[in-house]
């Protein structure tokens, strides 16, 4: 079931109504219930997945807090020297749980998303050598959201293990945690501690957050079903026939991949946040304004940022500190004498990170090379960046001048789109091809409205795309500037607030889901 659908709209009304008309104590069980019903949608054999992640890691948890209850009660009644044995004893027991955990569950992310691509590159290296063995395939399709659940429930068991919180005690109410039907499909990948007690908790209704719901909803099927959408075509039809295209049409049709990667998957982020704001919970922010960053780490950190702070958490953080890095550390100062010594391992910690960000998106040697190409540039910044200062300075360039912050933009925007040639791109060769082709071929005459016409949109559809991406930006200024949308529009009277929401309902009606021909695609992260 699709948030595009009208079959959702539907269910979602329905979930509404009934949430709010039960007694509130058991407001969560409609959502469980709701949850297992969305997910049952998208087929009845892959929810073993679900429940395996789900069933490991809740034990995992149990486990964890039963040893620690063990090893409080036990040091109660030991020396001081005994004490440190028992705990180390009791840390290696932990580590045990919480690494089988782990195993359990990426082990199963991993015959699930990356089995066929290792298996792939296996067996191309195996041939240019032998053609007498065969390396079996699994023909498994990749479960709805299991990157998102797998991530988002492992990090509950880190939590544990680390003692940030004590472990659910019901079964029922952590599945709801883990399955929640709004976030499961594309996230935000949600915390424990931030999220799972507004699940459990009752909610009245309450208007005004309906309202705001209801307004984050719209903005996020605008974005998807009005802008996302429309850019999709130009982009489906310069991929698929790029060699029939000079560079200049090949790198805009990249660009205009960027504005559709970005209004697909933060629109369906605002759906999902706001249909949890109807229900009385916030959900994590995932993007705050990406392409108003002024440098690719700027950018990352506006950009996916529920993947981005789980990577930090439960990667770079536990890599940067850990005993091989420390003495990495000690040895690269001794070595190198300097700022490179100290950030080399940074730089390398972080180089991981994004290898690693760049395999989440799929087994595919272009999702690799997207995750190299941002950590290298990313890790190469941080080297040199007194560099880029001493440049600065002997320019004599005005940092805090608009002309240079919007060029650090446009910097930060040509940076990104360029990667966006590896995750758009059919697979590795395409990318590289294209980007060739770009180099090679650009020529900037070839734009022509003969061209143009020939990217699938009518002249109201583009119409309808410029003016949308300028209301779009017009609302990312204000916002960069301090302001808010929705605050502002509260300021004015009810009857406007609501003409606003009827307009947006009209526009959505006229331009979108609803118009002559139209059908909506699926979202893009949904595949991840």
């Amino acid at each position: 079931m699709s948030f595009t659908s009208l079959s959702f709209i539907g269910f979602l009304l329905a979930v509404f109504v009934i949430y709010f008309m039960v007694p509130r104590k058991i407001q969560w069980v409609i959502l469980l219930a709701a949850s297992c019903f969305f997910y049952l949608c998208s087929g009845v054999k892959i929810i073993f997945f679900l429940l395996f992640s789900t069933a490991t890691t809740f034990l995992a948890a149990l486990m964890l807090g039963r040893l620690s209850a063990d090893q409080k009660l036990k040091m109660n009644q030991l020396s001081s020297d005994e004490k440190k044995l028992v705990n180390e004893l009791f840390k290696k027991k932990k580590r045990l749980v919480v690494v089988a955990a782990l195993l359990l569950n990426f082990g199963l992310l991993f015959i699930l998303k990356y089995y066929g691509f290792v298996a792939e590159s296996l067996q191309a290296a195996l041939s240019m050598v032998t053609d007498s063995f065969s390396i079996p395939q699994i023909g498994i399709l990749l479960p709805l959201g299991i990157s998102f659940y797998i991530f988002q429930s492992t990090g509950y068991v880190i939590d544990v293990y680390r003692g940030k919180y004590e472990p659910d005690k019901n079964p029922f109410k952590f599945a709801l945690f883990v399955w929640f039907f709004p976030q499961i499909v594309q996230g935000p990948i949600g915390r424990h501690d931030k999220l799972a007690h507004q699940l459990y908790s009752p909610h009245r209704f309450d208007a005004d957050k309906m309202k705001y719901g209801l307004q984050l909803i719209l903005w996020g099927y605008f974005k998807k079903l009005v802008i996302a959408d429309r850019a999709a075509v130009v982009v489906n039809q310069i991929f698929g026939n790029y060699t029939d295209y000079s560079g200049a049409i090949i790198f805009f049709g990249v660009f205009m991949y960027s504005i559709q990667i970005y209004c697909d998957f933060s629109g369906g982020i605002d759906i999902a946040r706001g249909i949890a704001q109807g229900s009385g919970i916030e959900l994590a922010e995932n993007f705050r304004r990406p392409y108003f960053a002024t440098s690719l780490s700027d950018f990352w950190r506006r950009w996916h940022i529920t993947l981005g702070s789980w990577m930090r958490d439960y990667l770079f953080y536990p890599i940067s500190l850990s005993k091989p890095f420390v003495k990495l550390g000690r040895k690269a100062r001794k070595r190198f004498p300097g700022r490179t010594g100290k950030i080399l391992p940074t730089s390398i910690a972080t180089f991981i990170v994004f290898f690693v960000i760049g395999l989440w998106h799929g087994g595919n040697w272009k999702y690799v090379f997207f995750g190299l190409y941002n950590g290298v540039i990313i890790t190469f910044s941080l080297i040199y960046e007194p560099t880029y200062q001493r440049i600065c300075d002997r320019l004599h360039i005005n940092r805090e001048s608009k002309s240079w912050y919007a060029f650090r933009i446009l910097r930060t925007l040509a940076i990104v789109t360029v990667g966006r040639y590896f995750t758009r791109g059919n697979d590795l060769v395409t990318a590289l091809l294209m980007i060739k082709r770009t180099i090679l071929y650009f020529g900037t005459g070839s734009m022509t409205a003969a061209t143009i016409s020939t990217f699938g949109l009518s002249n109201s559809d583009w119409a309808v795309l410029i003016v949308s991406v300028m209301v779009m930006i017009a609302a990312g200024v204000l916002e960069e500037r301090g302001g808010n949308v929705r605050v502002e529009l509260e300021k004015r009277k009810p009857i406007l607030q609501i003409a606003v929401i009827v307009i947006a309902i009209i526009v959505l009606t006229a331009f979108g889901i609803f118009r002559e021909g139209y059908i909506a695609s699926e979202f893009i992260y949904r595949q991840f």
